[in-house]
């Protein structure tokens, strides 16, 4: 009877454990229990929100959850950015689609009411599309040293996307390193840039890839470098401006890169579940195809990489802001 009793007990006993056991790993895979909101801090129709989109659509089915894009523009993203790191209840589910205006921003903004890397968590780098440095066909400067030399002794102008783009830095940044005497012509984004710069009403521009790819290829714009770290594969004969090496350009390595980030209480078994969606996003031909439209590179660095990255650009921003003397 005892022994029947502990049999009975025995059987019992691994039945709750067993259940116990199914829970707990049930528990462990649970995350996201709610929709995702994919914020984007700029209007809709730009670079980051086509993008956001994309990751949007791939993302919502790796995970089998609704992934709803909600754009906050303002103030170079910062508007946005601010919210996320305000945090709140719903800051477990919320992602955001930040670019050079996260980094930039730090720099600009002397009162941003957040810290650009501690209030944050960094969860995949996306895509990288580097800057193309293009002057109008009717251009008479024909390399990168013809131009230096000549903004050397004589003023020039580059138009850009507003007040702390990237295209806005790239400009900047090339005048310090250079040492030219060149003027910032600002638009209110590229599409009202591109004519100006198209018609000649503007010397030189450091536009992203995507909006003056087409233009180059016809010949109506003249690449003389790209911004990378390596030639880009959409324009394989253009140099980077780093290899040129002259006047100080071996320091100029620059992109306009995009990637995912969360507020700093997004838990572990997010970040782990949502890295492994976004490692599988990025291997899709979809998502590959997209990339190539754009002239973009897929994203290489997540996590720890990803937040070093940001540390750098923090501090390289700053340097060029101070020197430049520009904030807002």
């Amino acid at each position: 009877m005892n022994k029947l009793l502990s049999t009975t007990c025995l059987a019992a006993c691994s039945g709750v454990l067993t259940l116990g056991l199914t829970v707990s790993s049930a528990s462990a895979n649970e995350w996201p229990t709610d929709d995702i909101r994919l914020v984007v801090p700029y209007a809709p129709g730009g670079t980051t929100d086509v993008l956001s989109r994309r990751v949007a659509d791939l993302l919502q089915q790796e995970l089998d959850t609704n992934v709803i894009v909600e754009n906050r523009p303002g103030a170079g993203s910062t508007v946005g950015t601010g919210r996320l790191a305000r945090g709140g209840r719903d800051a477990g589910h919320t992602i955001l689609m930040a670019s050079p205006g996260h980094t930039i921003g730090a720099a600009i903004y002397p009162d941003l009411s957040y810290d650009p890397v501690e209030d944050f968590v960094f969860l995949q780098n996306m895509i990288d599309i580097p800057n193309v440095m293009v002057v109008p066909a009717s251009s008479p400067y024909e390399s990168v040293i013809e131009f230096v030399e000549a903004a050397q002794e004589e003023d020039m102008t580059f138009s850009h996307s507003g007040v702390g783009s990237s295209i806005h830095m790239s400009g900047e940044l090339f005048k310090t390193l250079t040492d030219t005497n060149m003027t910032a012509v600002p638009f209110a984004g590229s599409g009202a840039a591109l004519p100006a710069l198209l018609g000649g009403d503007v010397d030189v521009s450091f536009e992203n890839m995507p909006t003056v790819l087409s233009h180059i290829r016809s010949g109506d714009l003249r690449a003389l470098a790209v911004t990378s770290a390596e030639r880009s594969e959409y324009l394989p004969d253009v140099p980077t401006l780093a290899e040129i090496g002259e006047h100080n350009l071996d320091q100029f390595i620059t992109t306009a890169w995009f990637g995912l980030i969360a507020h700093n209480s997004f838990s572990e078994e997010a970040q782990s579940v949502m890295q492994d969606a976004l490692a599988k996003v990025m291997e899709r031909e979809e998502f590959l195809d997209f990339a190539e439209q754009l002239g973009a590179e897929p994203g290489q660095v997540s996590g720890e990489e990803f937040k070093q990255f940001i540390v750098a650009e923090v501090e390289r921003w700053d340097g060029v802001a101070q020197q430049a003397g520009i904030s807002q």
